[in-house]
């Protein structure tokens, strides 16, 4: 070693031209800063910026390194200042240092002065450092780490390693060589060691970090191996005190990453592998394999099987051992052609899901069995297909249910299409959600296009506005529906309709559906109509009639209808009385019999009623005279003729009275009657003189 250089380095101390740079150290989890490796770098004022590994063998060499490392710590603690309390730094730990004795003490004394805490800094000892001097390092180790330092195994793999290291020192940290690190993305072997390495710390409850994270593909594969920091170029380079500021800006918030930079496993499957660590998430994927109720195995890349759960060995009715690597086609020689096709796919990279596969079952009564199977590829750290996971759910009942309830619904369908009304169910809105088939060959607007409110396109444009206040204000009130429109039908022609819907109300009385049916009511609205002209006609024939008519009821008699004839000669209503024979009475017992006997030869005693006999008798009565006294004291002669109304089967359902005003008559006869008695009188006298 040039003495020249020794004194350029004794210069440089001086002069404080070793400075302290500052790299990143990202939780791979959040892209948050966790804390700062810190790299000594040498501002030389001719040569520029010096590395560590041309100065620090220089420094051993000329027993230059505790100044080094004393003066680097001072720079280092009072750059902390203007770093937050929560984030860490890393220094390194050379060889000659770990067999300096008064190194803890010397630290000790640089965080004192700058008055921070021990507990933010983590020592990084390399294994070669270890294996040169255990005795005094492992010494020297131990007092860093009970003043309070944290303590980082460095470059793990590179050097002599020996788990001894591990399990003799209180380590806090394992750091993965970034030479490892680097070649993730096209190395194998590189994949398998940092995987093996990330397993090591996580088993041993060690943070692990990562050197030389250059891209986010290597650090996916580290997120999901189950790395807990990375350091690299991706989380940028090491910086001066003076750019500090800007790092921590930049890094306090985890930065969005850009798509085009993210992995296919950071894309699709790396959220679902990261609610633990690795050896934790092998214990919970344990427990759910054999835990699920849904058949599980894992088939290599020569479709062999690798696992299988208890599940599915039960669904193939052999024991897990049977299984384990041997062939699927050995072992379900009629399943494997059926699902040979989709594990090649998944070997491919392309995944089948909810494959429904139909097989006889391999028991005793051979009957078919469903399954529901989903081949997924499983993929390494590196997106490459190492093998096949399915999943198989046995889904014979439910298709056993689903095939009896597709039968039901078929013969609830031919039911409803049978039936003349047409079923339709509403919202709370009004929206129409489903209507019968009938309703389209009724209208020809289909059901898609009835939905909503488009069924109001059928009706006629003087029955919307009714019916649309109707439905309005049923859905206002809740009060049941019921409302006649006509629709024009696919023939051209308009048919009435009566619709009809209830609502149903949830456990709140609020309506969450209404139900309801339109029935096509053409005919009977036809028939009804023909029914009101036919009793407007036969309502003017009664009311035109010359004679008086009564209709009363059977078998009590009531009168429930009269003409105004009738009313004429009875001089009051015929409906007010209760019944008609009341007239009768009243006036027979207002003649004396000897009247009847003598001036009215065809009048009936008393207690004769005519209408009561038709009805009860079935069969004509009369024609009745009878003397009716009025209650201004006047009396008139009527004639009553009664007759039954025999209904379809014979029932007498009600009678009929005729009533006919033969006073004038009767008096004129009475008088010629009494004229002749007269004349006979005076012709007897006359001869017997």
């Amino acid at each position: 070693m040039a003495a020249e250089d020794a004194n350029d380095l004794r210069r440089a101390l001086e002069k404080n031209e070793i400075i302290p740079y500052f790299q990143p150290l990202v939780e791979l989890r959040t892209g948050l800063l966790s804390g700062f490796e810190v790299l000594a770098r040498w501002q030389h004022p001719v040569r520029g910026l010096i590395p560590p590994t041309e100065f620090i063998p220089l420094a051993e060499d000329t027993g230059l390194n505790g100044q080094l490392t004393g003066n680097l710590l001072r720079s280092v603690f009072a750059s902390a200042k203007n770093i937050p309390d929560h984030l860490t730094l890393s220094v390194n730990i050379s060889l000659t240092q770990l067999t300096d004795f008064s190194l803890p003490k010397h630290i000790a004394a640089a965080a004192a002065q700058a008055s921070f805490p021990l507990n933010r800094l983590i020592l990084e000892i390399t294994e070669s450092a270890l294996a040169s001097n255990t005795e005094h390092a492992y010494r020297i180790a131990t007092e860093l780490k009970e003043q309070g330092s944290r303590l980082a195994l460095d470059d793990f793999g590179t050097g002599y390693s020996s788990l001894r290291h591990l399990q003799s020192l209180p380590f806090d940290e394992l750091k993965i060589d970034a030479s490892f690190v680097r070649s993730m993305g096209h190395t194998r072997d590189s994949r398998k060691i940092a995987a093996a390495i990330v397993g090591l710390g996580n088993s041993l409850s060690l943070t692990t970090v990562a050197e030389g994270v250059e891209n986010q593909t290597i650090a996916d594969m580290l997120l999901w191996l189950g790395c807990d920091l990375g350091q690299g170029w991706l989380y940028g380079r090491a910086v001066p005190p003076e750019q500090l500021p800007d790092v921590l800006a930049a890094r306090m918030e985890p930065p969005p990453v850009p798509a085009e930079h993210r992995s296919p496993i950071a894309n699709s499957t790396l959220p679902l592998r990261l609610e633990a660590l690795p050896t934790q998430r092998l214990a919970q994927l344990n427990a759910i394999y054999d835990g699920v109720p849904v058949g599980l195995c894992f088939i290599d890349r020569n479709l062999r099987y690798v696992s299988v759960n208890r599940r599915l060995a039960e669904m193939h009715h052999l024991p897990v051992s049977a299984h384990l690597g041997r062939y699927v086609s050995e072992v379900m020689p009629t399943v494997f052609p059926l699902c040979e096709p989709y594990l090649l796919r998944a070997l491919n990279g392309e995944a089948s899901n909810n494959l429904e596969i139909c097989y006889p079952d391999p028991n005793p009564l051979n009957e078919k069995r469903t399954h529901l199977i989903s081949f997924q590829p499983a993929r390494d750290e590196a997106d490459e297909v190492i093998g096949v996971s399915v999943s198989v759910v046995d889904i014979t009942r439910r298709k056993k249910a689903e095939q009896a309830l597709a039968e039901s619904e078929d013969h609830y369908r031919h039911t409803v299409e049978l039936n003349p009304q047409v079923p339709w169910t509403a919202d709370p809105d009004g929206m129409i959600l489903d209507a019968s088939q009938r309703w389209e060959s009724l209208t020809g607007l289909t059901i898609q296009e009835s939905l909503g409110t488009g069924w109001i396109r059928a009706l006629h444009p003087d029955d919307i506005a009714p019916t649309s206040r109707a439905w309005e204000e049923a859905r206002h009130t809740g009060d049941p529906l019921d409302v006649l429109y006509r629709v024009l039908r696919v023939d051209g022609t308009w048919r009435w309709m009566r619709a009809r819907a209830a609502p149903r109300r949830g456990k709140d009385g609020e309506i969450i559906r209404w139900y309801g049916t339109v029935e096509d009511v053409d005919d009977q609205k036809q028939a009804e109509q023909a029914l009101r002209q036919s009793e407007a006609r036969l309502q003017a024939v009664f009311d035109a009639a010359p004679i008086g008519i009564v209709i009363a009821d059977a078998p009590d008699g009531r009168v429930v209808m009269s003409n105004p004839r009738a009313e004429e000669i009875l001089r009051s209503s015929a409906v007010s009385a209760t019944v008609i024979d009341d007239y009768c009475k009243e006036s027979i017992m207002s003649i004396v019999p000897e009247a009847i006997a003598t001036t009215a030869p065809n009048a009936k005693p008393n207690g004769d009623h005519p209408l009561a006999s038709a009805l009860m008798g079935g069969k004509s009565i009369g024609p009745t005279e009878y003397l009716r006294f009025h209650s201004d004291g006047s009396s008139a002669w009527i004639s009553l003729t009664a007759a039954p109304v025999i209904d379809s089967d014979g029932k007498v359902s009600g009678g009929v009275v005729a009533i006919q005003d033969i006073d004038e008559d009767k008096r004129e006869m009475q008088r010629l009657s009494d004229l002749n008695t007269v004349l006979k009188i005076k012709l007897e006298t006359t001869r017997s003189k």
